[in-house]
């Protein structure tokens, strides 16, 4: 069993990891960091609000039994050294700070954006560019660490990359046109998104959640070249949307591709991809990942959010492009606490311990 410690533990991220890491095969959470004013608390205690006695426990089952008890630690309480890996979930602002302390010594798997957009630091997404792991070596000897940086990619790239990955393989990408309506989980509780403003509304702008997304699925589709990754040579243009959705993002794409091919052809690429996906075999991965419904009222959030504990990408209404000579349109579900936030997180992990990496 590696020893794993949770920087963030009591954030809404952060429960994600202690849900996710509960009697997990591989990894045992050894400790668990907040802020100062949660450290020296039982993890229970920590989460209630001491005006109130409110539980700021946000996930939809209870506490695992084997986090209650443990005593929370301030973040300058953890040394690297002692631990297998470290799993943060922290702002970005912090995560610059404390992620390079921790990665001199231990692995780091991150949900910030801090580091996604440097060079030496691959944006990775288990089944889709495992080979770019390669360049947490590079990371390693270039900045002179003994772990690394390794963070997720934006929750909404998530699905949106795994759909891609199969069209480009078969049949290329010129161009990819998204629209996204992101549930407002993905907004965070603090500040979040009020609910006098979601509610029968749909807000039309995201801050920097649209120039995140045309980044980082050309640095998770690019190749890794000399130990640099060249970005896929594809154009993105996308505009993200909050609806009043609690979980699940669910995007329109419309993608040129470089060869011609019909929805079905597109279908099968998917189908073919999922059936072989390099991951397959690790503890946290879905039975498919990637879904493909026939039913044009598919996928919808509240019905499809949660298959296979929301870690497939649920695809609809593959249909033939009107507006380009070779492409296609559909529909696809990704839940973005799921699969694109601490259970992805936790997949990485699997496949860069089956890649020796940890």
């Amino acid at each position: 069993m590696l020893k794993v410690a949770i920087i963030g533990a009591t954030g809404v991220v952060g429960q994600e990891f202690i849900v996710a890491l509960d009697k997990h095969p591989w990894f045992k959470v050894e400790a668990i960091a907040a802020s100062e004013r949660s450290a020296g608390k039982r993890y229970l205690d920590a989460l209630r609000d001491s005006s109130t006695g409110v539980m700021k426990w946000h996930q939809r089952i209870p506490i695992p039994d084997y986090a209650r008890d443990m005593v929370v630690k301030s973040v300058n309480e953890i040394d690297a050294k002692d631990y297998d890996l470290v799993f943060t979930a922290v702002e970005s602002d912090d995560a610059r700070i404390i992620e390079p302390k921790f990665a001199e010594h231990t692995p780091v798997i991150s949900t910030a954006a801090a580091f996604r957009y440097e060079q030496d630091v691959p944006i990775l997404i288990p089944g889709v560019n495992d080979e770019h792991a390669e360049l947490l070596d590079v990371q390693r000897k270039r900045r002179g660490w003994r772990g690394f940086i390794a963070p997720l990619p934006n929750c909404t790239t998530t699905g949106l990359a795994i759909t891609l990955k199969p069209i480009m393989d078969e049949f290329g990408i010129e161009r990819v046109i998204m629209t996204s309506l992101q549930a407002v989980s993905g907004a965070g509780r603090s500040p979040g998104v009020a609910a006098l403003d979601i509610f029968d509304n749909i807000i039309p702008f995201i801050p920097k959640e649209e120039e995140k997304v045309q980044v980082e699925a050309k640095k998770i589709l690019g190749r890794l070249v000399d130990g640099r990754i060249d970005d896929a040579r594809f154009r993105v243009s996308c505009t993200c949307t909050r609806v009043p959705v609690i979980d699940g993002h669910t995007e329109c794409a419309f993608v040129e591709t470089s060869k011609g091919c019909e929805p079905d052809d597109v279908k099968h690429a998917m189908l073919n991809y999922s059936k072989h996906v390099s991951i397959k075999d690790l503890p946290s991965a879905p039975q498919d990942y990637i879904i493909v419904h026939d039913d044009p009222s598919r996928p919808q959030p509240r019905l499809d959010r949660d298959v296979n504990d929301g870690m497939s990408t649920i695809v609809g209404r593959i249909r033939k492009d009107t507006a380009f000579e070779n492409g296609v349109k559909y529909v696809l579900l990704s839940h973005n606490e799921k699969m694109g936030s601490a259970k992805g997180a936790v997949l990485l992990a699997e496949m860069l311990k089956v890649k020796e990496l940890l």
